[in-house]
């Protein structure tokens, strides 16, 4: 599956529709984000199940200003709406494979009562 462009208007519907989104925060002007862009791609196609999506910062500024973006590239990985991983920083496609088992593996219904448990604690 290609890399879906993530913009204002179909942002909030690609995260809640699908299960599993994986969210590259880029811009055209970075060595890095450029750098990362063929690992993000070669990845996404192993993975037919996971939506790989890309919000270029230059010109989606709200959702980066939404997210708190301060360096990129940034991955984010969404599970049933849920963000389980932000970090930035590129990563070499054996680490970024590893990422993705890890966060596939996760049981959603013990994360959902650990934010359950901290929201309580508020």
């Amino acid at each position: 599956m290609a890399t879906v462009e993530l913009t204002a208007d179909n942002f909030q519907q690609t995260i809640n529709e699908n299960a599993n989104v994986i969210v590259d925060f880029w811009a055209p002007w970075c060595a890095p984000c450029r750098g990362f862009a063929p690992t993000f791609e070669a990845v996404s196609e192993k993975q037919p199940d996971i939506v790989f999506a890309k919000v270029n910062t230059e010109e989606q500024q709200q959702i980066a200003a939404a997210f708190s973006i301060r360096s990129i590239p940034t991955l984010m990985v969404f599970r049933d709406q849920i963000v389980i991983y932000s970090e930035a920083g590129a990563l070499p496609a054996t680490a970024f494979e590893q990422l993705i088992e890890q966060a596939m593996a996760l049981d959603m219904d013990t994360v959902r009562a650990e934010l359950a448990g901290q929201d309580d604690a508020s």
